[in-house]
């Protein structure tokens, strides 16, 4: 492919050159030449930023047209080497560049939407949640901007017209890029993956119809999340239960059984538990309704999360003995640096969803695919005590039970 190809080939390009996550889903999709053989990243002396896809020099024909009718689709990962600002930067001059040189549609996916954190403002009307925001939620963002709001704001100024994103939890920023991109913003939960991998392994233990299983929310916010997930696990002698947080100080929380949780701990002793969420970041929070959940004496305690921010504070709290296990995605890609697991790779598996990815970007573009019931990798160490031998696809499971 060049980008002289067909004017309804995608182009896949990252906010830099040597993403790996971003290579996997180019591939995926079909397109065999390297990110940096399709953009080049300059930078100017004075350190400004100017991305430039890469055309034939000897064309004077098709100038600020070498991307007509081409859908360009813009993938974005944190990365050890620019921070979150760089890269957002990137991408806002990227997206600018397609559409200015005849992109008809640009797409950015980040599996991990950049300032989603900042997702209220220090006035009651910035910000939509599932609560109602008392003057201590208002208060906590007093001096601080809407970030989520701007980002989204910016992004779409700059050209960017879709927005593809893995399991964002947060109200609000769901609600402002849907506004923004007037509905073209993609949340996809990776419903379909956790299952499968979840039944097909042996990371849980548990009886006929999922006797002996059950599946923790670890707060309300969680709930239709674990609750579509236990639809999704089809195991109808399982059980759900849901935890309260309250947080007494800066990074200190109390756990309990939420009072709307729909069992109570009567009967679970024993059990194997897991328990998700959609990020972990400091794992103090989780490390706690873990250590909480032990008056279940649980026969296996399984952490599963879709973004893991792995600081050494964060490793080092999740290296407890009351997580028996993690499993998480890869959308934060650096976690498959096995230094980057640090001891956690004992206990960690990383299922790896660019091929998820890549399929969900072929439906939306109507591209033709061979769709795939599983689309994703698994990485797990040697040191993880489940470990036999080394497998990559999520079809050789079978073969390890």
């Amino acid at each position: 492919m060049t980008l002289s190809a067909s004017p309804s080939t995608p182009v896949v390009v990252s906010n830099t050159s040597d993403n790996p996550f971003a290579i996997d889903v180019a591939y995926a999709m079909g397109q065999r030449e390297d990110i940096a053989d399709l953009i080049s990243m300059k930078q100017f002396m004075n350190s400004e930023f100017c991305p430039r896809f890469i055309s034939d020099e000897t064309d004077f024909d098709n100038i600020g047209r070498t991307l007509k009718g081409r859908p360009v689709i813009i993938v974005s990962t944190t990365s050890h080497t620019k921070s979150r600002q760089e890269l957002a930067m990137n991408n806002l001059i990227i997206a600018r560049a397609a559409k200015e040189n005849g992109a008809e549609r640009v797409i950015l996916v980040e599996p991990d939407l950049f300032y989603s954190a900042q997702d209220r403002g220090p006035h009651k009307d910035l910000g939509q949640t599932h609560f109602e925001r008392d003057i201590n939620d208002i208060k906590k963002f007093d001096g601080q901007p809407f970030t989520a709001k701007l980002y989204a704001q910016l992004l779409k100024f700059s050209g960017v017209d879709t927005v593809m994103t893995i399991h964002n939890h947060s109200e609000s920023v769901q609600k402002i890029f849907s506004d923004v991109f007037d509905g073209d913003f993609h949340n996809l939960i990776p419903y379909g993956i956790y299952a499968h991998y979840l039944l097909n392994s042996n990371i849980l233990s548990y009886g006929e119809d999922g006797d002996g299983l059950v599946l923790c929310a670890p707060d309300k916010g969680a709930r239709d999340f674990v609750k579509q997930m236990f639809t999704t696990l089809g195991l109808s002698k399982a059980k759900f239960i849901m935890l309260d947080k309250e947080r007494t100080a800066e990074r200190k929380v109390e756990i309990t059984l939420h009072k709307e949780s729909e069992h109570t701990f009567d009967g679970l002793e024993g059990s194997s538990i897991v328990l998700f969420d959609d990020m972990v970041r400091t794992g103090s929070t989780v490390v706690k309704s873990c250590q909480f959940l032990q008056q279940i004496n649980p026969q296996r305690m399984v952490f599963a999360v879709s973004h893991f921010y792995a600081s050494d504070e964060g490793r080092e709290r999740m290296a407890h003995p009351a997580i028996g296990e993690i499993l998480t995605l890869n959308t934060l890609p650096t976690i498959l640096n096995r230094d980057e697991q640090g001891r956690l790779r004992k206990k960690m598996v990383v299922l790896k969803v660019e091929k998820w990815l890549a399929q969900e970007l072929c439906n939306l573009l109507n591209l033709p695919q061979t769709q795939e019931a599983n689309p994703y990798k698994i990485d797990m160490s040697s040191k993880n005590p489940r470990f036999r031998r080394k497998i990559w696809f999520s079809e050789e499971l079978s073969e390890l039970k």
